[in-house]
């Protein structure tokens, strides 16, 4: 698995999914970025789909194992957080609280907690209520 070409199709992703979130949606260029970004995460599933529903069903398994594995897009948040660039040039992304797919948890009781995927480094945090996350896993 080559990790920078995962990570440099996350990267576009997440640069559409904030284009689009800045559209309204009567924009004229709505609609083309919409189809852009679905192509995008189109080539994402053709070219690590595989790769990375393996990767959420270990997590699943170990964090969440009542809850279903989705596609790996669903894991996407709907808009990303830059937060500049690494000292080696690599642009680093965050999301906020209440992003990524909701799953169920015994760990975590009263506590709505959330899978969300993030590339720059690519890495899949698991989300705990408004102010608790934890890396569960990095791209390596």
């Amino acid at each position: 698995m080559d990790i920078k070409e995962l990570d440099n199709a996350l990267l576009a992703i997440a640069e559409k999914k904030n284009t689009i979130s800045e559209l309204d949606y009567n924009d004229e260029l709505y609609d083309q970025v919409e189809q852009e970004l679905h192509d995008l995460e189109d080539d994402f599933i053709e070219n690590f789909g595989d790769y990375m529903e393996d990767t959420l069903t270990d997590i699943h398994e170990e964090h969440c194992p009542e809850s279903d594995v989705l596609l790996p897009t669903a894991y996407l948040a709907k808009k990303y957080v830059d937060r500049g660039s690494s000292p080696s040039g690599q642009k680093l992304l965050d999301v906020d609280s209440d992003e990524g797919v909701i799953v169920d948890t015994d760990d975590y009781p009263n506590k709505v907690v959330r899978l969300v995927i993030v590339p720059g480094p690519t890495r899949i945090l698991l989300q705990i209520g408004k102010e608790t996350r934890e890396e569960v896993w990095t791209a390596e």
